[in-house]
Formats: structure tokens, sequence, C-alpha cells
């Protein structure tokens, strides 16, 4: 147990050791032993505010989350209220400051009150609003205090771990997550507008002769027999647009304050996209791209595949797995072991941060207290797995890796094009998001593109804009970095848009007030009745 002193018994303490110093110096005995006198008080006040804390936990001074959920989804930038109780069972009252959460730094977590007392043999309401600032499966990992003693000269730093997990999807989720229960369905038509081709389907589009191989099913025989020729029926096949959202997701594109890197508002982009054309009767895929294929999903129809999309999105794109992470074996097991001796000392106790392996294997056993155990990392070997696999159960985030990987990712992404374009299913529509291809910088990705088929498949290409970094350092360093940083990224992007132009892909520029792809949620749910539709709900516009 630690116990720090208070800007009061400093003072007292820096006065005692003076009058002493100064007793000495003037040789008088009573001013020596009161001097003295005040630093052995100090000294019994620290001992008994040990044995009070200590009797205040032994009794029962806990920390339990109202309700049996201990998991919760939200959407980026949507604030959500958890409720909270510090229980005391000891007959003397606690008095606290400095009341927080110990959450992931993807989460914005404030906690009211602040400072408070808790009577004896009663509970205290606390209040947590939580705002998702990432995507993805963050943990609050508890709560944190420190206990005062009477006099308030000393206070003892106590954490209460209590693990809840909040998943955070990107914003257009919020129509799906937030619409009210019988409210207008949202299944669609299977069939779509009629389209110019020819082939199975509703609407009739001429009575031509028959030729051999037509199916006797569709010949016309009361027409058949006025004409005396045999006709068949050629009806209009019904066309909907095969899309494919394609990402590149390199660690690269996380940097920046949590909620203002390029992936963030890619991820907000990407999702909005994906439910417009799902509520459209459109076709979805989604392929995800690393240095390696972190997801492809081939095409479906419904607001219920592009609802998977945009989970398996949150799903993927984290930076735990070991090909994305910054954490060699041995960081991972020094932050388990560190997240393990709150959470269970029993379990944790007489094991080294050294023991990887007594550590991989007594975090399996703790796993199950995790808010999200089915959670699946990728590593080399099963004991580093088992790290990885413990800090994503907990909601635990890691650092990206910080080795260039531009290379690779542009090789892979050249594997998915061709991947795509040998699809049984051929694509009508391709979205990318990704830094602009430009011949110097990326010429494999800039040669395949010019490659690439150019008939029936139109391209669109969305600019992962980075972040300038934190807007609250206003020193002239950091105004001078962040001006230059900014026209660099302004000379790559006109030399990227000048490239697209030259393949011949058309740049796609998303804007909130724009009526083409616009990805801001609503403020607010109507009281009574279900989500208002936000613009992305609407059906897109047809090709000719």
């Amino acid at each position: 147990m630690q116990i720090h002193p208070t800007r009061e018994s400093s003072d007292l303490a820096v006065a005692g050791m003076g009058v002493v110093l100064g007793g000495l110096l003037l040789q008088s005995g009573p001013v020596v032993t009161w001097g003295g006198a005040l630093v052995l008080g100090l000294a019994v006040a620290r001992a008994l505010t040990r044995l009070g804390v200590s009797r205040v936990r032994a009794a029962g001074l806990e920390m339990l989350w109202r309700g049996e959920v201990r998991r919760v989804t939200t959407t980026r930038g949507q604030e959500l209220l958890l409720e909270a109780e510090l229980r005391n069972r000891h007959s003397a009252p606690v008095r606290f400051r400095g009341l927080r959460a110990v959450a992931a730094p993807e989460l914005s977590v404030q906690v009211t009150p602040e400072a408070d007392e808790v009577p004896a043999n009663t509970r205290l309401c606390v209040s947590v609003a939580v705002k998702g600032l990432r995507v993805g499966r963050h943990g609050i990992h508890g709560l944190s205090l420190e206990v005062e003693s009477g006099p308030s000269l000393f206070e003892v730093p106590l954490t209460f771990a209590n693990p809840f997990g909040v998943e955070v999807l990107p914003t257009p989720y919020s129509v799906l997550v937030r619409s009210a229960r019988g409210g207008r369905s949202r299944k669609q038509a299977d069939e779509g507008r009629p389209g110019r081709l020819r082939g199975e389907g509703g609407e009739l589009r001429e009575l031509r002769e028959h030729q051999s191989g037509d199916p006797f099913r569709r010949i016309a025989w009361r027409a058949s027999a006025r004409r005396g020729v045999l006709l068949v029926r050629e009806y209009e096949r019904d066309e909907r647009d095969v899309v494919w959202l394609v990402l590149d997701a390199s660690v690269d594109h996380w940097s920046g304050p949590p909620g203002d890197s390029a992936l963030d508002r890619a991820l907000d982009e990407i999702s909005a996209v994906a439910i417009r054309h799902g509520r459209a009767g459109d076709r979805v895929g989604l392929a995800v791209v690393g240095t390696r294929a972190l997801s492809f999903e081939k095409p479906e129809r419904g607001i219920a595949h592009a609802t998977h999309l945009v989970e398996k999105l949150v799903h993927v794109i984290g930076c735990m797995d070991a090909d994305r992470s910054g954490l060699d074996e041995q960081e991972l097991a020094l932050r388990v072991i560190e997240h393990m001796r709150p959470l269970d000392p029993q379990l944790s106790a007489h094991v080294h941060a050294t023991e990887l392996d007594r550590i991989a294997r007594r975090a399996e056993k703790l796993r199950q207290r995790a808010p999200f155990p089915e959670v699946i990392t990728q590593a080399p070997t099963p004991r580093e797995r088992s790290l990885r696999r413990y800090l994503a159960s907990f909601g635990i985030s890691s650092p990206a890796r910080v080795d260039p990987e531009r290379v690779r990712v542009d090789v892979e992404l050249v594997r998915v094009f061709e991947r795509i374009k040998h699809q049984r299913v051929k694509p009508s529509l391709i979205y990318v998001w990704s830094d602009a291809p430009d011949e110097t910088s990326r010429p494999a990705l800039t040669r395949a593109l010019a490659e690439r088929k150019r008939r029936g498949v139109t391209w669109k290409w969305l600019l992962m804009k980075p972040s300038l970094g934190s807007a609250g350092d206003d020193s002239p360093k950091a105004l001078a970095a962040r001006d230059a940083f900014a026209l660099r990224q302004k000379l790559a992007a006109e030399r990227g848009e000048r490239s697209l132009q030259r393949l011949g892909i058309r740049l796609e520029r998303l804007s909130t007030g724009s009526r083409e792809v616009p990805f801001s949620a609503p403020s607010s749910v109507p009281a009574g009745g279900a989500a208002s539709e936000p613009p992305w709900a609407e059906a897109p516009p047809r090709r000719p």
C-alpha cells in the first residue's frame, strides 16, 4: 500500500525539521523536543492512516457496476452514461478525492463526483460519462481514487479493478443502433429497377422468334398460334450494382490523435457508403488490406450484410496482431502481468515478468472474465497469441508498428485488385480508400491501375487525409511543423489528382453536407418513433 503526503503534511514536515535544526543551532533542548514531537506526530499519523485504510478495505470498500451487462455498443462521438457504486461496509465514513476512471486512451471518460464522502455502511452512486473517440473494442478497467486521512495529512491511492467493455462502431452505424423497434421496415425488394440487359426478369421486353436453345417455358403459345410462328417471350433482367469497397488499412494511417487520424475518417466514410448501397439493394463486398488481406468479404445484398461489413471493419482494423503491433513478446507479458495483479492478486502472485509460459497459462484462466472473451488475434506462436488475446479481450490497445510498410501494402493491393477481377460476380463499381497513386512513390500500384479493365467498371478513388497533429500545441515550432506538413500533403494530393486523371479514375470528394455520400450522424432521435433518416439512407442514383 502506498501512502502519499499532502501539501499540508509536507509543510509540517519541513517546519518540524526547521525547528529541530534551529534548536540545535541555539542549543535549546525544548525547541529541539518541540520540533521532534512535530515530526513524530506525522509518523504516527501516517501509521494510523495505513491501519485505517487497511481496515476499510478488509471490511469491504469496493466498486461495482450497476446492472448485469458488462459490455455495451455505441458509435463514435456518441456519449454514453454508465452508473457505478462505491460501497462502504465499514463502521467509519470514507472521504476521497480525485475519483477517475482507468480506461483506454481511445475513450474519453469523465466521472462525477470527483470528491465526496461515503458514509458508513452505505453506498454512493457514481456517474461515468463515456465517449468513444476511435472505433474498436476498448475497456474501462476500473476506478481509481485517493482516500484521505482524518486531518487530511496523508492520502492513499486505491484502484478498484472491475473491467467493463465498450465496443465503438463508426458514426453511420448509429442509424441502425438507435432505430426504434417497430419502425419502418428496412427490407428491400429482391428485384431491382429494370436495366438494359436481357435475361431472366419480371418485365416483358419483346416477343421474338424461337431460336435454338430457348427453353419451352418461355414460348408464348397464344401469340405463336395467331402468327403461325413459334414465338418466345424476352424479359428484361433486373440490374443492380456490384460494389466493392477497398480500404488501405496501413498502420501509417493510424497516426494522429484518437478520432482525428486518416483511418478514423475513412471508417466513417466507408461505413456510410456500405449502408447506403446496402439499402439500395446493391451487392456490396469489402476488402481490407494491410501487409496482408485483413478481410475479404464477397458481395451480398441487404442491409443485414452491410451491417456485417461495418462490424467486420471494427474487428480487423486494430493493431493487436503481431504484424501490426509495436509490442514484442516481453512487452506483452509485462502488460499482462501488470493488468492481472489488481484484478486477481492470488493468481498473479509469485510470477515474474520474465516467466512468459506461466503468465500465458494464467492469462488463459483469467481471460474468461474479460468483456470480449471471443476475440481472435494473429501471432506466430501459441504463447504470444495467448498474450495478445488476453490484452484484446480486456480492451487494452497496442501501439502500431513504426516500420515502413508502404511497398508491401501496395503489393497486397495489386493482389486484391486481381482477386476482385477474377470473381464470379463481376464488379460494376469499385471504391478505393488510399493515398493518391504517384508514379514516383508508388510505381507498382500505378502500373497495375493503368493495366486494369476499363469497360463495364467504374472506379472511384477517395483520398485519405492524414492528421496534422494535436491542435492544442500552439508553440512556434509546432505551428511551423504543422504548416510544412500541410503544404507537403497538399502538393502530394495535387500530384495524385493528376495521376488519377491520367489513369481515368474519378476522384471522389466526400463532405458532411454532400448528398453524394454524407457521413454525419443524426444528433437526436425523435421521441416515440424511429430514428430520423440520415442523408446516406437515400438510394444512390442509378447508372444509365
